[in-house]
């Protein structure tokens, strides 16, 4: 059977009959530790007009920031504090800055960096006009690219009073290029890595584990690789699907093959079902995140009006309380990561791919 055949055959199969093949080959693993999970609930902290498909370089609105503090009672009361990563147009925003500081100081927020370059000084001539698609990062010059990581850092070390040392690029557009520029600029942990996607044009993070892994940095500088929880129905199908499809139709997987625990991507039953699974099979770390535009009403499709606003969020805080009622849980956030004890984390496995 050639390659196109083995995909369309796969992704034939009625959901009925995947789920009876996963039920029979999910416990081929089990993980039955007393060792906490740990969980990292993380945001893009970002300017508002993207889910619409414009990436304007300025003029960018981030009212959406204000929301943030509705997020509270997930630190507050169920003690997950949350990793605020921020790009440049939030920074630049004194309102922005102020709640901020309310979510860092009161609630225990980590600050880490987000860079959207398209919307990074300086500005450059090879930013397409018209708001249209960024350029991909691998085709912007490096200097350029290092110059607009520095602004970022820099406003968010005047806003912190010392480094930022967590990072997450936009768009998940993180090929390995660029890490020796994180870790150049002090950056310990990465979280650029989305598992089972191969983006049209972009990075291939397929491949990717679901839990963190070190690689090596600028002058050999090591950097911890922490990605979002993204896990295969089984990691065996992942495997035949990545080996026979073509690149071109690879991603399609993230839509029919893939379980994650982020509350945009998947309904509340598959989230619970991610993180079982993910524990069941060793997992470490569940890492969720969502972006703070999407918290806006009119922000996202995902949320036309605020009764889905206030929805989503009701869901973020069942699932996250089940988590401590199912497991033994430690929130913390993405830099807590790098200070856990040597060994905790393997070194990147070999593969292909930009992870």
């Amino acid at each position: 059977m050639y390659s196109g055949q083995i995909c369309k055959s796969v992704a034939a199969l009625p959901c009925a009959r995947l789920g009876r093949i996963v039920l029979f080959m999910k416990n081929a693993h089990p993980h039955t530790s007393d060792i906490p999970l740990r969980v990292v609930v993380s945001l893009d902290v970002e300017e508002e007009g993207l889910f619409s498909g414009h990436y304007a370089a300025s003029g960018c609105g981030v009212s959406n920031v204000s929301l943030l503090p509705r997020l509270a009672p997930l630190s507050r009361d169920l003690g997950f504090p949350l990793t605020l990563f921020c790009a440049h147009t939030v920074f630049a925003d004194a309102g922005a800055c102020h709640v901020l500081e309310q979510m860092r100081d009161h609630y225990g927020a980590e600050i880490g960096a987000h860079l959207h370059h398209w919307s990074t000084p300086p500005a450059s001539p090879l930013d397409p006009p018209h708001e249209g698609q960024p350029t991909r990062t691998d085709k912007l010059p490096r200097d350029l690219l290092r110059q607009r990581l520095a602004t970022l850092l820099d406003a968010g070390r005047e806003f912190q009073g010392a480094p930022l040392t967590s990072f997450r690029m936009g768009r998940w557009d993180l090929k390995g290029g660029v890490r020796p520029l994180l870790s150049e600029a002090g950056i310990r942990v990465d979280s650029s890595v989305c598992p089972l996607r191969h983006f049209p044009g972009g990075p291939d993070h397929f491949l990717a584990p679901a839990d963190p892994y070190w690689v090596e940095g600028w002058q050999g500088a090591p950097l911890l690789e922490a990605p979002i929880t993204q896990i295969p129905l089984h990691p065996a199908l992942a495997r035949l699907w990545y080996r026979s499809c073509p690149a071109a139709s690879r991603d399609t997987f993230h839509f029919w093959g893939v379980l994650s625990p982020n509350p945009f991507w998947h309904a509340p039953r598959i989230m619970r079902w991610a993180a079982r699974l993910h524990r069941q099979r060793g997992g470490q770390v569940l890492s969720l995140f969502w972006h703070s535009s999407e918290m806006l009403p009119g922000g996202s499709p995902h949320v036309p009006d605020q009764k889905a606003a206030d929805a989503v969020l009701a869901r973020i805080h069942a699932f996250l309380s089940w988590l401590r009622e199912t497991f033994p849980v430690q929130g913390c956030t993405a830099s807590q990561l790098a200070e856990l004890p040597a060994g905790t984390f393997p070194v990147r496995p070999a593969g292909r791919g930009d992870w």
